[in-house]
């Protein structure tokens, strides 16, 4: 059996190589000496001490960070989820012309929203705000969060709830009672994928955020490598690739199995 599983063994090794070098390298280069940046002999903590003080600090930026991917979360979740359940367990006129049109979205470039998306929250006041840039996340994220609820909910036997309906319950004592712990692996699953998008995106921030105090981290970061013209502050940047990857990392390891089942339900059911 060993030897059977060899080759895959030996393919899953090469791979998890080839995806962890860089993260080794940037964890490495953070504390070795650079040129031009704050750590210029041995070894040490010099540009994560820089990065920590720049500017605004980065607790404001690391907290701005968190603040806009939860928000993106919680409203990708709070929208995605009662959208999957109609478009699963209720039949309505257009259903799967609305459920594909929700989906085509997906090929749109978001580049070419952003404008159009900066002027309505200009509008609506929502302009250079964590708010509004978390909306936004969301809506990015809506189309696949969308189908990921529809197939977990789907794949919930009937009889489930059939069983509820039969004891009184309505169709939100359903989705809260029956549907909620049934599928709490695509829960997740939508839930990190929103998370890691919004935490990770640096296009829509730099369009939409103007005022330094409220910049992500993934940003903040990019801003500060340019000490001086034509010199980039690589130490920095590698302490900021670190500390940016840290989270990632733990929710990925920490949730990595609910994350799968999730997925698997919805290939399956795909």
């Amino acid at each position: 059996m060993v030897i059977r599983n060899t080759p895959f063994y030996v393919l899953s090794g090469g791979l998890a190589i080839v995806f962890l070098f860089p993260l080794a390298w940037a964890a490495i280069a953070s504390v070795m000496a650079t040129p031009g940046s704050a750590q210029v002999t041995g070894a040490g903590l010099g540009n994560y001490r820089a990065l920590f003080s720049w500017q605004d600090g980065l607790p404001t930026y690391f907290m701005n960070s968190v603040i806009i991917s939860c928000l993106t979360v919680l409203v990708t979740l709070g929208v995605s989820l009662p959208g999957g359940y109609a478009f699963a367990k209720f039949d309505f006129p257009l259903r799967n012309t609305i459920f594909l049109a929700t989906l085509a979205i997906l090929m749109v470039p978001v580049a070419t929203m952003l404008i159009p998306l900066f002027v309505l929250l200009k509008v609506i006041g929502l302009q250079d705000s964590l708010i509004g840039l978390s909306l936004v996340l969301a809506m990015f994220q809506l189309p696949f969060a969308t189908f990921m609820m529809r197939v977990s909910i789907e794949g919930v036997p009937k009889e489930l709830e059939e069983a509820a309906k039969v004891d009184g319950c309505g169709t939100f004592g359903v989705l809260r009672k029956i549907i909620l712990p049934a599928i709490q692996p695509g829960i997740v699953t939508v839930a990190l994928f929103a998370f890691l998008a919004a935490w990770n995106d640096f296009i829509t921030p730099l369009i939409l955020i103007s005022d330094s105090t409220k910049m992500p981290l993934a940003l903040a970061i990019t801003t500060m490598r340019e000490q001086s013209i034509g010199v980039i502050d690589y130490g920095s940047l590698e302490a900021g690739v670190v500390v940016m990857a840290v989270p990632c990392l733990l929710l990925f390891f920490g949730l990595q199995g609910q994350y799968v089942r999730g997925f698997m339900s919805g290939a399956l059911k795909g």
